[in-house]
């Protein structure tokens, strides 16, 4: 126990030596997760810009108008009689769509000739299209059940009649977990784990190959007196570091008031497992390369793209095979599905068995390969030193 204790102060006193690296893994947590907090604190997108081109100028184009100004997702920038250099008033609002009333839409409406209402989606960003889209949808389709209850009534029929002969059946859809469809609540909490990961694997790129590039190696080793130590040691304080970031990411779940009433202690203990696993990866990764550089370039190169295939935002099961099967060998694809069950869906732990069988199995492997690596890199530095 003293041979251990002393191997994590030795790794300590090497990660305070570290001056970019103690920054940045105690600091990028921490001022990314806040920072990034603040800029999706609002969750709901609303007020975008559109553009609204009237060339009819009647009753019914200023009541649509009207309508539209109303909806919380989008704000009326401009008004334009007609559509002259529309597409430069659009880049110049930053307008998410544009909406053309042709002329004559409301003598085309009186007659029934089924007039035309054009809108122009600006998808260069496709969440801002969507909601603005969709508010459209919204108050144009009010409108149209509005004018066929009205002509049913000016012909006759009552209106309880009429509503449910235009529509005959009712939908009621209930949002589960996120119900407020709040981006923030979605998207940030996977950031979180992310940057976890980001930091872990790039302090452990360097624990083995610094000491392999000092030519400290057979030092670790005639110290640890064992492969099993020497790993222990090397991990241990980045542990004791990550459970730090672990609570102040739940302290700013309370900060934002981002939900967390589910599991807490299971994901806690899931989350240990998931920073055991992202640091064998790493120390194998460290091990294997003698260069720290080298070591980070490649360990970096794997975390980069890890958020985006991970399935989190974009199903995994829409992805080809091969792009499944690297993100599976990658352990924040399966701690995201964790959370998700776990913290947002309040499922079980039977339903997350899968996902912790392959953090389990990842862990299992990385380190089977790191101790097998350690233990060659050990007899060789001894072999060296008893040769000089």
């Amino acid at each position: 126990m003293k041979t251990f204790i002393d191997l994590i102060k030795r790794e300590f006193r090497l990660f305070r030596s570290n001056t970019v690296l103690f920054v940045l893994f105690l600091a990028a947590p921490l001022s990314y997760g806040i920072l990034f907090g603040y800029t999706y604190q609002k969750g709901k997108v609303t007020n975008l810009p559109i553009v609204v081109v009237d060339e009819d100028r009647s009753s019914v184009s200023s009541r649509i108008i009207d309508m539209l100004d109303d909806n919380e997702s989008v704000k009326i920038a401009a008004i334009l009689p007609s559509a002259n250099k529309i597409k430069d008033i659009s880049i110049k609002y930053e307008s998410a769509c544009i909406v053309i009333i042709p002329s004559g839409f409301e003598a085309d409406l009186q007659y029934k000739r089924y007039p035309e209402m054009l809108v122009y989606v600006n998808t260069d960003n496709i969440l801002s299209a969507n909601y603005a889209s969709r508010a459209i949808q919204t108050v144009t389709g009010t409108f149209k059940a509005g004018i066929q209850i009205e002509a049913l009534k000016k012909a006759g029929v009552p209106q309880a009649v009429a509503e449910k002969q235009y529509d005959p059946f009712a939908v009621t859809i209930m949002r589960n977990y996120n119900k407020s469809n709040n981006y923030m609540y979605f998207l940030w909490p996977g950031m979180l784990f992310t940057i976890l990961q980001q930091v872990l694997l790039l302090a452990l790129a360097i624990t083995f190959s610094a000491e392999q590039e000092q030519n400290t190696l057979s030092g670790l080793a005639n110290k640890a007196g064992s492969t099993l130590l020497a790993m222990a040691g090397k991990c241990t304080p980045y542990f004791l570091m990550s459970f730090f970031i672990w609570v102040s990411y739940g302290l700013m779940h309370l900060w934002f008031k981002i939900p967390m009433d589910h599991n807490i202690g299971l994901l806690t203990l899931l989350a240990g497992l998931f920073v055991f696993s992202v640091s064998m990866m790493g120390i194998l990764v460290s091990i294997m390369i003698p260069s720290q550089l080298k070591a980070t370039e490649v360990l970096m190169a794997v975390a980069t793209p890890s958020f985006v295939i991970s399935g989190f935002t974009w199903p995994l099961s829409q992805m080809p095979i091969g792009v499944r099967i690297l993100a599976d060998c990658i352990p924040l694809t399966h701690f995201l599905q964790i959370y998700r069950i776990l913290m947002v869906e309040n499922g079980s732990f039977a339903l997350v068995h899968k996902p912790v069988l392959y953090l389990t199995g990842l862990s299992i492997v990385f380190g089977i390969l790191a101790w097998a690596a350690l233990s060659w890199k050990f007899k060789k530095a001894k072999g060296v030193k008893a040769e000089r």
